[in-house]
């Protein structure tokens, strides 16, 4: 990967990460008296506290889901070099279209959490507190790593020349329409992983790591991923039925 696309993507992913860090040291160290927390009732949630809760969830996505666009990435770099004239910053655009689909799905994200809190579902410290949305939530990702449609979008991402030789779009614009779709279809594959935040705590550090992990894995090529997806589901539907005892 070009060092001029690998230094941008870099340092956004580190400092996605780096603060995601802080504002859990902060929730950790900080008395709760100066601390913001979400608020308990529906009808008590202002503007800013939907604009903080987005916020917090788009860096989340980009923190969590812009490593594993890394192998689709040097695929898309080396795809663009055979063109001389070609944009240097389209791969760039390529990533801005792919992160657009993740922050899109952090207005629903945000939807889920001002909904679960209004329910005291979860704490003011945005920890979860419903054992039995914690199961709801393990059981759906754990059925979902199992169906036709999760393995379908997974060899999506697991092939990136046969999706640049049927998906090539030229140009700027080309290559945002591009990773659009490379996000659409990566959103079909993890969706269901993301909620589980929702069961470990909204900012689990640990927790963030292991599901990064797991969607970087599914999607490097060595991986055997019908494996992989077939024992975290089990590990998943194992976890959930845990929750209920």
């Amino acid at each position: 990967m070009p060092i001029k696309l690998a230094l941008p993507l870099g340092g956004a992913i580190a400092a996605a990460w780096g603060f995601l860090i802080y504002q859990a040291r902060q929730m950790t160290h900080l008395p709760m008296a100066d601390m913001w927390m979400p608020p308990s009732e529906l009808s008590q949630w202002l503007p800013g506290d939907f604009a903080w809760v987005f916020a917090m969830w788009a860096v989340m996505m980009a923190a969590m889901m812009l490593p594993s666009i890394l192998p689709m990435l040097a695929a898309f770099s080396r795809y663009c070099q055979r063109d001389a004239n070609a944009d240097p910053w389209l791969s760039l655009w390529f990533s801005g279209g792919y992160l657009a689909v993740w922050i899109a799905f952090s207005v629903a994200l945000t939807g889920l959490q001002w909904l679960f809190h209004g329910l005291h579902w979860l704490s003011p410290m945005m920890e979860n507190r419903q054992p039995y949305l914690a199961a709801g939530i393990l059981f759906t990702a754990g059925v979902y790593q199992f169906t036709p449609f999760k393995n379908a979008c997974l060899q999506h991402c697991r092939t990136p020349l046969g999706f640049l030789l049927h998906a090539w779009r030229p140009g700027s614009v080309g290559a945002l329409r591009m990773g659009v779709h490379h996000g659409t279809t990566c959103l079909g594959c993890c969706w269901a992983q993301m909620l589980i935040m929702f069961a470990v705590g909204v900012m689990n550090l640990t927790g963030m790591l292991l599901i990064t992990l797991l969607v970087f894995l599914e999607k490097w090529p060595p991986i055997d991923s019908k494996k992989l997806s077939y024992i975290s589901g089990s590990l998943f539907l194992l976890w959930g039925g845990v929750c209920l005892f």
